[in-house]
């Protein structure tokens, strides 16, 4: 279509030439113009991680090159900078996520990259800007990606390149869970199973931040009091191991922290009934995840003696049209934590030849691991 304009829009503008010598001019340089323009509304073709089926990610992705595409008017064309991979990016390829792209398809679902080239149409953007995909979108896992306008949210470029690539999925999680539920003010608190996990950390620090204590609960592990320590210096008020919190009354623990009024549970199991037995009378907890795959159990004495509700959150439901810009405003105060230093979690830069390592990390095949980000 843009070939068809272009080809009228010469037509128009170009008169009859009488002699042979300055038409094979003329034509000459029409295409030449029309190959130039051709060129500057396609993008480069792109290496990407690709699947055609669900299974087992190490076994069903592979890296592809695929082909230019047109970039029309309300598009733009971004060379992706950096992506990480998330369970969800796992659990997607995997087939058992609720929502999943079409096959085949290219992995990744947040990101950041460098504005590469836009569309006629685009404004408020240019070629070197740094945008992330925001609601976040599939396709993330390649060097070069095409997508309306819409999509595309320009951030600070002077944030760290690893916080851009993963602000949109546990950083945003945890600072909705605790603006959603619970009117926290400073001076309340919050208790939390899975407070090594992204999310967990990231409430530590953003609780911090607001003045809201926090009571953390970990696994049983080796190193479990180097990993009380980090998460304290994160600014952590209380951090217990689940066979710590095998007594009768667990609010002899809390000294002078209040009650919480919200618990967020990612575990499930026990270590959800720990997060119940801190909650104070009409208290909520939001799980947000079952890592253990295993039930919640509640006493009955639970909801009748202490009124508590038990919610559910889930970051992709709550991206309605109506929060998108809301959403986009708390993403640019957590990317500015983030510059400041006051919002930091463990990951590791990983090249993107190497990504096999880095998805064989991801998948726990080589152990306990920071979360992987892949550079392009």
């Amino acid at each position: 279509m843009a070939t068809m304009k272009f080809l009228s829009l010469v037509r128009e503008r170009t008169p009859c030439m009488a002699s042979p010598p300055r038409l094979f001019v003329r034509r000459t340089s029409i295409f030449t113009a029309l190959r130039a323009f051709s060129a500057a509304a396609l993008s480069p073709p792109s290496t990407a991680v690709v699947y055609d089926q669900q299974g087992p990610p190490d076994s069903v992705v592979r890296i592809e090159e695929l082909p230019s595409v047109e970039i029309k008017d309300d598009d733009v064309c971004v060379r992706m900078l950096a992506a990480p991979i998330n369970p969800s990016d796992i659990n997607r390829i995997e087939g058992v996520y609720p929502v999943r792209p079409p096959l085949p398809a290219v992995g990744g679902y947040e990101g950041v990259g460098e504005v590469h080239s836009i569309g006629a149409a685009v404004k408020g953007i240019s070629p070197g800007d740094w945008v992330i995909p925001f609601p976040p979108s599939s396709g993330t896992w390649q060097t070069y990606v095409v997508k309306e306008q819409s999509v595309w949210h320009k951030i600070d470029k002077r944030t760290p390149m690893e916080y851009a690539a993963t602000v949109t999925v546990n950083p945003l999680t945890a600072i909705r869970m605790l603006n959603d539920f619970v009117d926290l003010k400073s001076g309340d608190s919050i208790v939390q199973n899975g407070a090594t996990s992204i999310v967990g950390q990231c409430i530590i620090q953003l609780a911090r931040d607001r003045g809201i204590h926090s009571i953390n609960i970990i696994r049983d592990r080796a190193g479990s009091d180097e990993v009380k320590e980090k998460l304290k210096k994160l600014g952590a008020d209380e951090v217990y191991t689940e066979s710590q919190l095998e007594v009768k009354n667990v609010k002899g623990l809390l000294a002078n922290i209040p009650e919480p009024a919200i618990g967020f549970n990612c575990v499930g199991g026990n270590a959800a009934s720990l997060v119940l037995k801190f909650l104070r009378q009409g208290g909520t907890m939001v799980t947000y995840g079952g890592m253990s795959k295993k039930p919640i159990t509640v006493a009955t004495t639970s909801f009748i003696f202490k009124d508590l509700s038990l919610r559910g959150f889930w970051l992709q439901k709550s991206l309605g049209s109506d929060k998108v810009n809301e959403c986009r405003d708390l993403i640019d105060q957590l990317l500015h934590l983030a510059r400041e230093g006051k919002l930091m979690y463990e990951m590791e830069l990983v090249p993107f030849n190497d990504f096999h390592t880095a998805l064989d990390k991801a998948l726990g095949k080589l152990g306990s691991q920071p979360k992987q980000v892949i550079r392009f």
